[in-house]
């Protein structure tokens, strides 16, 4: 008898267990099938960029968007090791609490100084972009462990200039690293085969750029110039700021004095003072003579780096077509007094064609008009 009491009592804790066992995996079943069922799951970048914006711009975090886009991720993403999250808020708490971070120092720590910079060897796309898997969709980029001290977008005027382009990417991104900048690369197509019009294209870049980001400082840059020396600090200062001040094109001196053509840093207070760039300069010269007479009219002075450091490299080519020197140049630099405070951004006009965000940059092409 006190032997089938026992056996009894076994089997009824046995039982118990079994039944413990059951509804732990029926739970477990259940949570792995609603996580999974409410979307956790992503296919590509830009879905998470758009369900977690906050998380996504940090480029610490950049790990946990990469897991988001896995196939095999059920509702749990892990950063660093330590870190689990099963739903949107606890992501979005925890890019909130990392951005806590110091400001990054005035000189950075990881510059090189001189760079050997050469355009023998041929590039492609896809190899630049493996050189930068740091980067954001768009060209997007800023320092994980502190936070920058300005908001820099890049702006390139351009027209079929894809080899430049290869070259400028490849050298300039881990320059701009480096330098430890918030910064968006922004390439500006003119499109149609009318005549060329840089400063018109620096004028949309600026204004495009704005309106993707909070952005303090503005880098207007010409595709084929290239630093030679990143303690070139591509950011902005006091008072604007002249960087290509020593190119080989010109035997590494400034042309003349008043010179501020091939790459120029102006703050967004700067660039208003100025009402921007002349929107009426078609064809090659003149529009650098106009904002330097700009900026002298409203009382700023040009600062520049020092000839070793300001160095850069232009790659060589051939005059491009519908880009020929403009004959009115001269003409409409006299009159820059007069006409600044009404060509320029205040009266800019142009149609987005297309907008293309690569990882390695944010192309805008744009319809600007004719002469």
């Amino acid at each position: 008898m006190q032997e089938a009491v026992l056996n009894v009592s076994f089997h009824t804790k046995a039982c118990a267990v079994v039944g413990v066992l059951s509804v732990v995996h029926i739970l477990v079943t259940l949570f792995f099938y609603l996580t999974e069922s409410v979307g956790y799951r992503y296919t590509t970048y830009e879905q998470v960029s758009s369900d977690f914006p906050d998380l996504v711009t940090l480029e610490s975090h950049r790990a946990a968007a990469l897991a988001l886009i896995s196939q095999e991720t059920k509702g749990t993403v892990e950063i660093d090791g330590d870190h689990l999250f099963s739903n949107a808020s606890d992501i979005n708490d925890y890019a909130d609490e990392s951005e806590v971070l110091e400001p990054c120092p005035e000189t950075s720590p990881l510059l090189v100084g001189p760079m050997h910079v050469d355009f023998s060897q041929p590039l492609h796309f896809d190899v630049v972009r493996e050189e930068n898997l740091l980067l954001f969709m768009g060209g997007r980029y800023k320092p994980s462990n502190c936070v920058a001290l300005q908001k820099v977008a890049i702006i390139i005027p351009f027209r079929n200039r894809d080899e430049h382009l290869k070259y400028w990417l490849h050298f300039l991104h881990p320059v701009l690293q480096r330098q430890q900048l918030d910064y968006g690369v922004y390439i500006i197509e003119q499109d149609g085969d009318v005549t060329f019009n840089r400063a018109k294209l620096l004028n949309v870049g600026y204004v495009e750029a704005l309106k993707e980001y909070d952005y303090d400082c503005f880098i207007f840059s010409d595709v084929d110039i290239i630093p030679m020396d990143d303690r070139n600090i591509y950011k902005c200062s006091s008072q604007p700021r002249h960087l290509s001040v020593s190119m080989d094109k010109f035997g590494f001196r400034l042309p003349y004095k008043h010179y501020f053509g091939g790459v120029s840093a102006m703050s967004k207070q700067q660039f208003q003072r100025i009402n921007g760039f002349p929107n009426k300069y078609w064809g090659w010269g003149g529009e650098d003579d106009d904002i330097f007479k700009r900026l002298h009219y409203r009382g700023m002075d040009i600062s520049r780096p020092s000839g070793d450091i300001g160095k850069c490299r232009m790659i060589r080519h051939k005059r491009d077509e519908k880009n020929e020197p403009n004959p009115q140049r001269f003409k409409r630099i006299s009159h820059t007094r007069l006409t600044m405070n009404t060509d320029g951004v205040n009266s800019l006009n142009y149609k987005v064609i297309d907008i293309k965000k690569d990882q390695l940059y944010t192309k805008i092409t744009v319809d600007i008009g004719k002469p």
